[in-house]
């Protein structure tokens, strides 16, 4: 009776191990480079303002970059192709770096691109000006693909890569401007403003 009750309690201690260490997995998972999880249903580009901001953890060439490790400032996303659209989107990630109104205590910008770091080590090598920007390599496309930016106006590999596309995220980690772009401009000011409404 004695060896039926330790086996019980053992194959209870055992079960209760592997659920915890499946929670766990899950948890880990969720917050390794290369991951996007979901707070609500995939969002629809048309109708992302006022949604909340899918989360990502990617790598990005000053490390992993969280979306929720920027909860409590407002988010500038750029999502473009990247290393192939020169001269319009390294012009933008560049500028985007390099504005006061779009980097300080409040507001951080990042540029999501879907090459690899080594690529950008090897660009930002013969151009010094591109490693100010901070980009954020989507090689899966698994962020840009819950922001649904790879068939916008704006790509020239509809369903493959993104365009020329914005997001402005508030401290609370809600979308409150979208904005593709298929004229491929530089857009700070106009990001600027949009970030006035809401500070």
């Amino acid at each position: 009776m004695v060896d039926i009750q330790i086996d019980r309690n053992a194959a209870i201690l055992v079960s209760l191990i592997v659920i915890a260490s499946f929670i766990g997995g899950l948890i880990v998972a969720g917050g390794k480079p290369g991951s996007v999880s979901f707070q609500q249903e995939k969002l629809e580009f048309s109708g992302a303002v006022g949604k909340r901001a899918p989360d990502f953890s990617l790598d990005s060439n000053l490390g992993s970059v969280n979306m929720r490790d920027y909860l409590g400032k407002t988010v500038v996303l750029f999502f473009a192709e990247g290393a192939m659209c020169y001269p319009s989107c390294w012009d933008q990630m560049a500028a985007l770096a390099e504005d006061p109104r779009l980097n300080n205590e409040k507001v951080i910008s990042l540029s999501v691109v879907v090459d690899g770091k080594k690529e950008w080590d090897d660009i930002i090598k013969k151009v010094p000006r591109m490693g100010n920007a901070h980009m954020i390599f989507d090689t899966e496309r698994k962020a840009s693909g819950a922001y649904d930016v790879l068939s916008l106006e704006s790509s020239m590999h509809r369903g493959a890569y993104p365009g020329h596309t914005y997001f402005i995220v508030d401290k609370n980690g809600f979308i409150r401007y979208a904005f593709d772009d298929p004229n491929m401009g530089v857009r700070n000011d106009l990001l600027a403003a949009e970030i006035s409404k809401i500070s």
